[in-house]
């Protein structure tokens, strides 16, 4: 409930519906005073009416809205005065498939409407905004004109062949054009996969042997006692997973049970869990006991700097290999030492000096609050989002990535029959042809309808 509420029409008898709640004559984009009344003339409300003739409006049609107070009931009224009138309830998202219909924003853009409504940082508006402003489907229609060009040629090659066929093809350029278009479309994909982690989010795993830490630092980062901490190993059994604005990136951080050879059989199916959690996320990150191993620490010297190897074998130990196996993918895993206010001259965050080269192993303290930073950039780092507020972010989802990647793959076959010749004929131009149309679904050019319908029906009412 809010200070005002606001009911919305669109479509043909929008003005006519209108004219029968409000008495006013509405000017075009200026807010009227009055009150809104029921067919009976009772007054339901009083408040603002405006209008938007189509198709200079937000939905290419017909739209009025009232702006009338927030209550539920009084906004009830208006609605079921509306309704009595000859309107319809309008469907999850059909506003914004009607703008879409009529051309007055591409899909792209409508799927930005709902991540401008549903961003969770500032960051995540910005970025929601560009897309909304075309920043994504700009590139995108870009690259189908160019694809469309080397459709034109080869189909026309098609259907007027002649001797000069191949000697055309290379004067068209048309293997320099393919190599060129899958080097903007690789780029592009790359930028989409980053934008949908940002946009759709990332969930980080914390694994480890009992008491390494892991609650506690969850609890550090969500900056929330989520987690039970105690000394005695094995507290937590079960996944906890904890939603958290990460510098702007929605992270779902999730603590697991300590990974260990246990005969209890809910620890047994903690484990387990663990385990097929960490082998889903997008990150992990491998805790040890800093704390516990000082020694360790503490007693290496300059000409005897510790290899990642050491660290791994003697933090997590030569008998727990499936921890050490996560760390085999440095692409999405990372070695976590923790609890470092316990050693003597540890340094906090990037590991140096006498440990190991920097890019090796992170250095905590949960308690302390210290390296929590270089972790979090960390992560930034290895998801691929550029979280700078100047940074050209948009948002995209993994439909995109899905349809850039099968864009690419019909391409890469493209590339192979045009190194033959030009005339690789019918092939050629279907590949080409598949191209077209799979990147066209991402701004709607080429949409199944029941994509179209799973795309809005996520989408709020009245948007």
């Amino acid at each position: 409930m809010g200070g005002v509420g606001i009911v919305r029409l669109s479509g043909q008898q929008a003005l006519a519906i209108a004219a029968k709640l409000f008495h006013k004559p509405l000017a075009p984009r200026v807010m009227t005073l009055g009150p809104f009344l029921d067919q009976q003339g009772e007054t339901l409300d009083e408040g603002l009416a405006v209008s938007f003739p189509g198709p200079n409006s937000f939905t290419g049609e017909d739209v009025v809205e009232f702006h009338g107070h927030g209550g539920p009931v009084v906004l009830r009224l208006v609605v079921e005065a509306c309704l009595a009138c000859g309107a319809q309830l309008a469907a999850p998202g059909e506003f914004t498939q009607r703008a879409f219909i009529n051309n007055k924003l591409d899909l792209a853009q409508a799927e930005a409407i709902a991540d401008l409504i549903a961003s969770s940082s500032a960051m995540a508006a910005r970025s929601a905004l560009r897309s909304l402003q075309g920043v994504f489907s700009t590139e995108v229609f870009a690259l189908a004109d160019a694809l469309r060009n080397l459709r034109l040629f080869v189909e026309a090659t098609l259907d007027f062949p002649d001797e000069e066929e191949v000697d055309r093809g290379a004067e068209f350029g048309l293997t320099e054009r393919l190599d060129a278009l899958v080097d903007a479309l690789t780029l592009l994909l790359q930028n989409t996969r980053s934008a949908a982690k940002f946009t759709e989010g990332i969930t980080v795993a914390l694994i480890g042997a009992p008491n390494a830490g892991k609650s506690s630092l969850l609890n550090a980062l969500s900056g929330e006692d989520r987690a039970i901490v105690t000394d005695i190993p094995g507290t937590t059994r079960d996944l906890l997973p904890v939603d958290l604005d990460l510098d702007g990136l929605p992270v779902r951080l999730v603590d697991t049970a300590g990974l260990r050879a246990t005969t209890d059989v809910v620890e047994q199916q903690g484990v387990e869990r663990a385990l097929a959690q960490a082998q889903q996320a997008d990150v992990v990150l491998v805790l040890a006991d800093a704390g516990a191993n000082a020694w360790l620490f503490e007693s290496s010297k300059d000409e005897d700097k510790l290899t990642k190897v050491a660290i791994t074998e003697r933090l997590i130990g030569k008998n727990s290999p499936q921890l050490a196996s996560f760390l085999d993918d440095p692409e999405r895993s990372v070695l976590v030492a923790t609890k470092a206010d316990l050693v003597s001259g540890l340094t906090p965050g990037l590991a140096r000096q006498n440990t190991c080269s920097a890019d090796e192993i992170l250095v905590t303290s949960a308690s302390m609050h210290w390296g929590l930073q270089q972790l979090k950039d960390w992560i930034k780092a290895q998801v691929g989002v550029g979280l700078s507020p100047d940074s050209n972010t948009f948002t995209a989802r993994q439909r995109h990535v899905e349809a850039l990647t099968s864009t690419l793959d019909s391409l890469g076959r493209a590339q192979a029959l045009a190194a033959v010749s030009v005339d690789g004929g019918v092939l050629l131009a279907e590949e080409l042809r598949l191209a077209h149309d799979t990147l066209g679904q991402i701004v709607g050019m080429t949409t199944p309808d029941d994509l179209l319908g799973d795309i809005f029906s996520n989408f709020c009412i009245g948007k």
